[in-house]
């Protein structure tokens, strides 16, 4: 009978802002399957109803075109069903699976949106009352650990009690439409593959910034920064997407297998490059916007003297045959000059220039990821209106907007995934390994940190960030795209 989705930290704040918009979306989209039923977990005191009608007061933050009218809500209501639960208490579990035994749904999405060190306890729980059967699919949002050794020690304790297909890790970039198009446009294209490698491209550059600070997630973010945050999941899925061998087919694991082998091709880091090619920083006061805005320092919730990090730069390389000796460069950090996530594909120039170019004149492919999402291919060309005797080339630009020509409303990244777990789809989610990986390539940067006594360097709001990052690039003779 359907579908059972249940939602622990149903009250929470990602079930607020994510994880019930994408639910409705889906909804209104008629795409979630019939007969499903969501119950969320929570350790209020509420009835049905009074759960709902919090549900329905949140929606009144929800940009407009989002917003669901009184009638749509009234029968995406009807989905949701509350469920008081500790989840520290066994005895609240059995509870649990009385509502679930009662209606035997053909598939039950476990999805913890919690605390992660509540993980292992709701998984092994959820396996005492016998509800770890081969219709449970659990999700497990990030942060899956603090390091490699918490990481692995989740991933053993999962294995216990449930096999690696049925845990879903969820990395949100991974949902989002403009990722997916990066997959299409590496392997459902001809166009690129012959110039995807070292002989053709000079570097890429990855970049994931954010006009915001913390906001009032300091007392988390203090324990976790940038590398944590953003560098291990996130930004080495994009450079996974990029730098990966084209898959047999398009499986999850034909997929999960290539991008493991990227990550377990990354440059090891030396001491020298622990020094040279990273930069880490914390944002200062400064102006976002035009207004003040404080710095890190001043945030509620940040320890007194913390050297928790905001922005990450670093360089690297994948060690083998197709990319040996070209630059990836990643960039992330809060209170930037803007919200924009984009790679940069920046190609050879011609072994032999014949016309007068511009000095930046490199060909270079922009995908853009956010807030757009699209293509900008760059070139050079004659312009016809010259009345030079030498021809001269000038830059151009060619746009693809995604947006524009699929439309704006398009599935979005929580509710793609949602829906992909209820259908028993992995593709977009990582695996044990990789993301194992993925913590054993910035343990260094991390026990670097612990013993490096200078901490990050600051860097004014509304700014890209420390003088060191466009130093560390410049010193390979390239530059920031928004430096170009």
């Amino acid at each position: 009978m359907g579908f059972d989705l249940v939602l622990f930290g149903g009250t929470g704040d990602l079930a607020w802002r994510k994880i019930m918009p994408a639910l409705f979306q889906a909804f209104r989209h008629g795409n979630l399957p019939e007969g499903g039923r969501i119950v969320c977990v929570g350790r209020d005191d509420l009835s049905h109803a009074q759960y709902r009608a919090l549900i329905q007061g949140r929606f009144d933050g929800v940009e407009l075109a989002k917003r669901p009218s009184a009638e749509e809500f009234a029968r995406f209501a009807d989905l949701l069903h509350y469920l008081r639960m500790d989840l520290s208490q066994p005895a609240d579990y059995a509870r649990l699976a009385q509502v679930l035994n009662a209606r035997a749904a053909e598939t039950v999405v476990m999805y913890l949106a919690t605390a992660p060190s509540l993980f292992t306890t709701v998984c092994e729980q959820i396996a005492a009352e016998g509800l770890n059967g081969p219709q449970t699919r659990v999700v497990l949002e990030k942060p899956l650990g603090h390091d490699l050794a918490s990481n692995q020690a989740i991933n053993a304790a999962l294995r216990k009690v449930l096999r690696e297909e049925q845990v879903f890790r969820i990395d949100h970039y991974l949902g989002k439409p403009s990722v997916q198009n990066l997959f299409a446009l590496r392997f459902g294209n001809a166009l690129f593959e012959p110039l995807w490698r070292r002989e053709t491209i000079a570097n890429i550059q990855i970049t994931i910034a954010e006009e915001l600070g913390v906001e009032s997630r300091g007392a988390f973010y203090d324990q976790t920064g940038a590398l944590r945050d953003m560098v291990q999941n996130h930004a080495l899925q994009l450079l996974c997407a990029i730098g990966m061998e084209p898959p047999i087919n398009a499986t999850a694991h034909a997929i999960r297998d290539e991008k493991l082998k990227v990550l377990q091709s990354l440059k090891p880091w030396t001491p020298e490059t622990l020094g040279q090619h990273v930069v880490r920083g914390q944002y200062l006061p400064g102006l976002s916007q035009g207004r003040p805005v404080p710095g890190y320092a001043q945030e509620k919730g940040v320890a007194p003297g913390s050297q928790t990090e905001t922005f990450v730069a670093l360089r690297t390389e994948i060690s083998n045959w197709r990319w040996a000796g070209v630059p990836f460069y990643i960039r992330t950090g809060k209170r930037l000059a803007g919200r924009n996530a984009h790679i940069v594909v920046n190609f050879r120039p011609v072994p032999h220039p014949i016309f007068n170019s511009p000095a930046s004149s490199a060909n270079r492919l922009v995908i853009n990821l956010q807030p757009q999402d699209g293509l900008e291919l760059h070139l050079l060309a004659q312009d016809a209106s010259q009345r030079r005797a030498a021809p001269s080339l000038s830059p151009v630009q060619l746009n693809l907007d995604f947006d524009q020509r699929f439309g704006s409303e398009r599935v979005g990244a929580y509710e793609r995934l949602l829906l992909d777990v209820i259908a028993g789809r992995l593709n977009l989610f990582v695996r044990s390994d990789e993301q194992e990986q993925a913590w054993r390539w910035v343990e260094p940067l991390l026990e670097h940190w612990r013993n490096d006594t200078s901490g990050p360097r600051g860097y004014a709001a509304g700014s890209w960030g420390p003088s060191a990052a466009s130093a560390m690039i410049a010193r390979d003779g390239f530059c920031w795209s928004e430096e170009v």
